[in-house]
């Protein structure tokens, strides 16, 4: 029986409640690896320590901000092709349907999120 490696997926939120309860949830699945940094000023580091296949990256955080962060793993030679999933509170999904959930030329889930959508896009987006 072939065994599939496990999808890395760093999680950079400043919620520790937020990151904990992703981390745990993907983990039950047993198809994802979890990473997760709960301050964006260590985002570019720890993406760089875990090489992951898509990172949900929240947008509004105190001291770098999502959009900060995404620019400087843009920016990274190693790191640049690494899909990006904002994640947002400032938007609401009744405010963006179900469909056309880009900022910034990104795909994003609005918060709260569900576990059903969270594996989907991860399905969808990951490397």
């Amino acid at each position: 029986m072939e065994t599939r490696e496990k999808r890395r997926i760093l999680v950079v939120d400043d919620e520790p409640s937020f990151t904990r309860l992703l981390k745990v949830n993907l983990e039950r699945q047993g198809s994802y690896q979890i990473r997760t940094e709960n301050n964006g000023a260590h985002a570019l580091q720890a993406a760089l320590e875990f090489r992951p296949d898509l990172i949900f990256l929240d947008v509004m955080m105190p001291g770098k901000d999502g959009g900060e962060v995404a620019a400087e793993i843009a920016k990274h030679e190693l790191l640049n092709k690494i899909p990006i999933v904002f994640l947002t509170a400032a938007v609401s999904k009744k405010e963006v349907g179900i469909e056309g959930r880009v900022i910034a030329g990104r795909a994003f889930l609005a918060k709260p999120v569900n576990m059903a959508e969270v594996e989907k896009c991860i399905e969808n987006h990951a490397a």
